[in-house]
């Protein structure tokens, strides 16, 4: 269990997706994404979200990101946040989404 202090540490983030690119060095399928959190700027992520996901269809998708990890590298590449989703039953991942526009960075809680 943790307590409320411990949640208060994650900072989750609106965001929305403003360039995809497959990520052909990463281990598993994955894209590489720049995300634009308003006021904290822009920053990029590594997901696995190839298997319901096209870059087409994630261009200007608004999305929920932890955003104070710090950056972890993979390849080539540094991914400056975690973008959130629920497994499948397939283990592949569906993105969270707020289901109504919002602001760019604006925080979860």
């Amino acid at each position: 269990m943790i307590n409320w202090g411990d949640f208060e540490k994650i900072d989750i983030r609106s965001g929305t997706i403003l360039e995809v690119t497959e990520f052909p060095k990463a281990k598993k399928p994955a894209y590489q994404l720049k995300i634009d959190f308003g006021p904290l700027g822009i920053k990029q992520s590594s997901a696995q979200i190839t298997h319901h996901y096209t870059p087409e269809s994630l261009q200007g998708k608004q999305v929920v990101a932890v955003v104070n990890f710090p950056p972890k590298q993979i390849a080539n590449f540094f991914s400056e946040c975690l973008v959130l989703g629920v497994y499948d039953s397939n283990n592949q991942v569906i993105l969270l989404e707020p289901d109504k526009a919002v602001a760019n960075g604006q925080r979860i809680g």
